[in-house]
């Protein structure tokens, strides 16, 4: 079992239909293997009312929901999250896994909707005092091929995935956007390529920061 002093925190963002979670569950069992506890999460979730504000904001039949109340649904969905899953995690000395973080929101309502990233940024960084990712997985999905991965066999779209391609251009522009602003922090992958090659670039990644001592959680 090798020594955990700190916990590590990795998000996965993009697109959807980027493969996100097919990519979090290989990263988990290559790192379970090595004996490293983990803890799989997601957003909008995580939580038990994490869970109820995901069912709101994204399935059909609620009606219409203006871009300032998804946004702050999805922020009190966070902070939640972040209170009570992600920092109890890593103060065990877990590594965190969550399938979208504090990024999506900036993307998908902070670009997408228009309400600007800075403030949605802000919103979120309060809703979750500051915590930040050590890792952010970044798959680049183009729109359409995201569509076609989403709606493969009887899948039905959620109420965000839904949104016309040209909506999904503008999230994944955002998000690359966010990942050149500090390069350091995040992997950019392309999501085309293999998923084995995916999941050995990533685990790559991640042992090089494990290779690190890591800081207590913010």
């Amino acid at each position: 079992m090798p020594s955990q002093l700190a916990g590590l925190f990795i998000a996965f963002e993009g697109g959807d239909g980027a493969g996100k979670s097919t990519q979090a569950a290989a990263l988990a069992k290559a790192l379970e293997s090595s004996g490293f506890t983990v803890r799989r999460t997601r957003e909008p979730g995580g939580t038990p009312i994490g869970e109820k504000l995901r069912s709101l904001v994204l399935d059909h039949g609620h009606g219409h929901i203006d871009a300032h109340t998804e946004a702050l649904i999805f922020a009190a969905s966070r902070a939640a999250h972040a209170t009570q899953v992600i920092r109890p995690a890593l103060d065990r000395g877990e590594i965190v896994l969550t399938d979208r973080y504090i990024d999506s929101s900036v993307a998908y309502q902070g670009a997408g909707r228009g309400l600007g990233t800075d403030a949605v940024r802000d919103i979120n960084a309060w809703a979750t005092s500051d915590l930040r990712p050590d890792l952010t997985v970044l798959l680049d999905v183009d729109p359409a091929v995201g569509r076609e991965r989403r709606t493969a066999g009887e899948a039905a779209e959620d109420r965000l995935e839904s949104e016309a391609d040209e909506f999904h251009a503008t999230i994944r522009a955002a998000f690359l956007d966010l990942a050149a602003a500090r390069p350091e922090a995040y992997l950019v992958l392309p999501a085309r390529l293999p998923v084995a090659e995916l999941a050995a670039r990533i685990l790559e990644r991640v042992e090089s920061l494990l290779a690190v001592p890591q800081s207590s959680p913010a």
